[in-house]
């Protein structure tokens, strides 16, 4: 597996106000601890797909819409109801994150399409599926990757000269896993998001166990 590339680490520092990652993020008060025994919930992503997109029109013509090619290869809009961000990219792939459900995920991709529509992109939202559901979070202490890459060798690879996390393949459920020194960690790889949920919990232990001193 190729590093992963760097805009699906780093998206916190382009979208402004709804962070995809989050670092020394408190334990959420009202967990379900049955079902999140860590008492920490990653923050959801949603991976879609539209027809291929001319991102200098949508930039010019679309409200809350940026886009800075040096900087992203993508264009960021908001809307404010319900709050999220989406990454279109001229491939069609679009990125919605912010979202709280997949309900929410659905009824903010409508209206991004409806958007795309309007600038005349034969964007239809039945063609929309989720293809990923991305996680992130933070576990609030240091990680030891050299010595969880050398003890969970069969599942990771850690080349930190290429890329700084440690990229951890779970067999089941089958999630990949971007486990970086600060105790950050993004899931990616899911359809269903308790697929997210099970495999940070699976990999929590494993984390507390290669804590840094």
């Amino acid at each position: 597996m190729t590093a992963p590339s760097q805009d699906m680490v780093d998206l916190d520092g382009l979208l402004g106000n709804t962070p995809v990652e989050v670092a020394d993020r408190p334990a959420v008060t009202g967990v379900d601890l049955a079902k999140h025994p860590s008492g920490i919930v990653p923050v959801l992503q949603y991976v879609l797909v539209v027809c291929r997109l001319d991102l200098k029109t949508i930039a010019l013509h679309a409200r809350n819409a940026e886009y800075n090619p040096k900087r992203f290869a993508a264009v960021i809009m908001r809307i404010r109801e319900p709050k999220t961000t989406a990454l279109i990219f001229a491939s069609g792939k679009m990125v919605v994150t912010g979202a709280k459900s997949e309900e929410f995920c659905r009824l903010a991709a409508r209206k991004y399409a409806r958007i795309i529509q309007k600038l005349g992109f034969p964007a239809r939202f039945a063609e929309f599926k989720i293809q990923n559901i991305v996680g992130s979070c933070g576990v609030k202490f240091p990680i030891r990757l050299e010595g969880l890459a050398f003890s969970h060798g069969h599942y990771s690879s850690y080349e930190p000269e290429l890329f700084p996390g440690l990229i951890y393949r779970m067999v089941k459920p089958k999630i990949v896993l971007l486990i970086f020194v600060s105790g950050k960690v993004v899931l990616t790889g899911a359809k269903v998001r308790d697929e997210i949920y099970q495999a940070f919990e699976n990999i929590y232990p494993v984390l507390t166990e290669f804590r840094k001193p």
